[in-house]
């Protein structure tokens, strides 16, 4: 019987996960948008959504996952196919909205058009990581008190609707994640000047923001955070339990353990 979930891909690992677990589901790519599936997909256009949707229903589709990381899609009114011009005004309102205003806005399309959406934690329940020390190293009580602060500050960002990790050193804010990435934060940590991380080696915190959709933007950590973390000088990182995919787990299990680090999920 064929699937009736489809895979709308990005970049980065988590994709061909998804489609390995379910080597059944329609694969869709955007044209512009990078992606790293390597059999079967079929291209679309953000342009053009209502050829789509139209593509779905006829397929039997049924279930929808958002996976992989994009950006936003340069639009082309000239483009715009009917239903595009239909929704162009809610669009436009959406895009002022920020990140979780526009992600909302694109779940409710789905719905509207009969979808249900699946966040990949759901259908991949193993990529995240269950309360408790996920490491052989446990963190220091100074680590546990830089967690906490870590936290703190990024429940206090989420009204503004900025980043979902933050660094805290002996005490103090090394960095929060912006537009730009977690990469960004930690390569920005890294060239932190000596003289202002004297005591213990900090901490990477991250957590979804306060309300956030999971279905559709959840963080995510993989063997890139894990080596950048190494390379900023930090003791370990610390992540929300069930709320943080752990991509490519075993290999970033592995690189923990190889660099000496602390890895802590934490209930929030």
């Amino acid at each position: 019987m064929p699937s009736d979930l489809a895979i709308l891909s990005g970049a980065g690992a988590l994709p061909p996960d998804l489609a390995n677990a379910y080597p059944d589901a329609l694969c869709i790519t955007f044209t512009g948008i990078a992606h790293s599936l390597t059999g079967r997909t079929e291209d679309h256009s953000f342009d053009r959504l209502g050829s789509l949707f139209t593509t779905l229903k006829e397929r039997g589709i049924r279930r929808v996952v958002l996976a992989g990381s994009m950006h936003r899609p340069a639009l082309n009114p000239e483009n715009f196919d009917a239903f595009m011009l239909q929704i162009a005004p809610q669009l436009v309102a959406a895009f002022k909205l920020g990140d979780d205003g526009l992600l909302r806005f694109v779940i409710k399309m789905f719905e509207t058009q009969g979808f249900t959406v699946c966040g990949a934690h759901e259908l991949l329940p193993e990529l995240t990581a269950t309360a408790g020390i996920v490491s052989q190293v446990a963190p220091l009580p100074e680590h546990l008190e830089d967690i906490d602060r870590g936290l703190a500050l990024l429940g206090l960002l989420s009204e503004a609707d900025i980043g979902q990790s933050s660094v805290f050193e002996n005490g103090l804010c090394l960095g929060v994640e912006t537009l730009q990435g977690t990469d960004a934060l930690l390569g920005f940590v890294a060239q932190t000047p000596p003289h202002l991380r004297r005591g213990h080696r900090g901490v990477l915190v991250k957590a979804p923001k306060t309300g956030q959709d999971l279905r559709v933007d959840m963080p995510a950590i993989g063997p890139d955070t894990i080596r950048a973390v190494q390379v900023a000088g930090l003791a370990g990182l610390a992540i929300a339990a069930g709320r943080v995919l752990v991509l490519e787990p075993d290999q970033t299990r592995a690189l923990v353990s190889e660099f000496g680090l602390f890895f802590v999920a934490r209930e929030i």
